[in-house]
């Protein structure tokens, strides 16, 4: 089966959050599978010359943009045995940054319309056009519009992948015709209260639709979670399904993480110990048996730093200490800081996103504090896991998903139910009392490190729901 994966970033080339991560793993899982899986990106600016350099030029071609005629090039590359491609454009792609633009709405316009004006110019014809996020919404929107009954198309099946639903690509009317070149008589297809919807509009038009944790394909039919879309959501449930995303195992592996103080594994678990003697003296703490809680995370509201933030003391009088990653707004920043300057001997602080300390939190913490308030899938608490580190989450999207709690002595972490301050401190209770339980403990950390997160389930999920779009498709 051949399967094109079309987004807006991707690890190693472009990435600025969860979805490279994505996007630079699942395809590769999918291709060990036996697939033949792909991937499109922008050839963005700040893609490294040396990658640039093993990139290999295909085509240049022109790409219509309402009224416009644009150029656009064509690259290609592999990577861990996947072939990647780039649309290139330099008025487009050619700056500092993936988005915040005011133009994003005609960028990712000329990106959609440019996939598939690319696959008459390439030898692979997809079975499957796999879209992520607003960015790529518009790619079946699209075909439906102009491609479905052109040569060489008619068999594309579509698939959307929510990774949040909060980023819609929301624009004013005017966009339909004088940025997409969409007739008037399809606005139907992309309005949605007033406004033009992208997200809307891939909803309507693609096969299916999936995100990235099943409790989130639930949460997001509530008015609480879609940000507006649940009146939509409601009535797709026939193609809407949630797939838990999973973690590269090779990149997030402490039997062989050169990074951490030693290395360690759920047969060998003794090397943790050295990993948490290590985090406290590189981040100033003074060496001792209390449970250290670690966080990396950005410090905005939907995070859950309210609620640390009202009961931090009293997490602190049950005898945690806390190391301290993210930045974000600066009423939590300020916050953080306070907190260390009171309780300098429990609470290191460190602001802004230092990759290599947050492989020692993971590591050599042994709690991970990660109340979201809303959580499509989330990868810390996983990482976590793979580390041995227990996480403490609220049962939301994949952090339900993925963490089950300890209560019968047979999970791998501690939940709460409630967006509640004080729920959040009775799990770090419990954590507490089981951390003080030596054997308990210790069998807790070998389940954690146990749990297996590889993307090889969720390749085999998406495999089985291609081939039920294309049964007649080679395996």
């Amino acid at each position: 089966m051949k399967i094109l994966f079309a987004a807006s970033e991707a690890v190693p080339y472009a990435a600025s959050g969860g979805l490279a991560d994505v996007i630079g793993s699942l395809p590769e899982a999918i291709c060990k599978q036996g697939q033949d899986c792909r991937v499109v990106i922008p050839l963005y600016m700040s893609i490294p010359a040396e990658m640039r350099n093993q990139m290999t030029f295909l085509a240049n071609i022109t790409v219509d943009v309402s009224w416009r005629k644009q150029y656009c090039g064509i690259f290609t590359a592999q990577w861990n045995g996947v072939t990647y491609y780039f649309i290139d454009n330099e008025y487009y792609f050619g700056r500092e940054g993936l988005y915040g633009f005011y133009d994003d709405c005609e960028r990712f316009v000329f990106f959609s319309r440019a996939v598939l004006e690319m696959l008459r110019y390439i030898d692979f014809e997809p079975d499957i056009i796999h879209g992520n996020d607003w960015q790529t919404a518009l790619i079946p929107v699209f075909y439906q519009v102009f491609y479905k009954y052109q040569q060489g198309y008619q068999k594309i099946k579509h698939v959307f992948t929510i990774h949040n639903i909060q980023y819609q690509g929301c624009y004013g009317r005017e966009v339909l015709n004088e940025v997409m070149g969409i007739p008037l008589y399809h606005m139907g297809i992309l309005e949605y209260d007033g406004a033009i919807n992208m997200m809307k509009g891939a909803l309507e038009t693609a096969d299916r639709i999936t995100t990235v944790s099943p409790s989130y394909a639930s949460e997001i039919l509530d008015p609480w979670y879609a940000h507006g879309l649940d009146r939509i959501l409601v009535n797709k449930q026939d193609k809407l399904s949630g797939i838990l995303n999973g973690i590269d195992t090779n990149l997030y592996n402490p039997a062989k993480d050169k990074s951490i103080a030693k290395k360690f594994s759920a047969r060998t678990p003794g090397g943790k110990a050295a990993c948490k003697e290590a985090l406290l003296a590189e981040v100033g703490l003074p060496a001792g048996d209390a449970p250290v809680i670690g966080i990396v995370t950005r410090f905005v509201s939907h995070k859950g730093i309210d609620l640390i933030r009202y009961v931090f003391e009293d997490i602190l009088k049950l005898g945690f200490r806390f190391v301290i990653l993210g930045s974000g707004e600066k009423i939590y920043e300020d916050f953080f800081k306070e907190m260390q300057w009171r309780y300098p001997e429990s609470v290191s602080v460190t602001t802004g996103f230092v990759p290599a300390l947050a492989r020692k939190i993971y590591a050599g913490a042994d709690l991970f504090l990660m109340p979201s308030q809303s959580e499509p899938c989330g990868l810390a608490q996983m990482v976590s896991m793979r580390y041995g580190t227990i996480p403490i989450v609220r049962e939301t999207g994949g952090l339900r998903d993925s963490v089950t709690d300890n209560g019968n002595g047979d999970g791998n972490g501690y939940t709460f139910k409630t967006y509640n301050a004080h729920d959040m401190l009775d799990a770090c209770a419990r954590a507490r009392a089981e951390f003080d339980n030596a054997s308990a403990w210790k069998a807790l950390v070998k389940r954690a490190l146990s749990c297996d997160f590889s993307w090889d389930a969720s390749a085999s999920t998406y495999i089985k729901l291609y081939e039920g779009l294309c049964p007649d498709a080679e395996s």
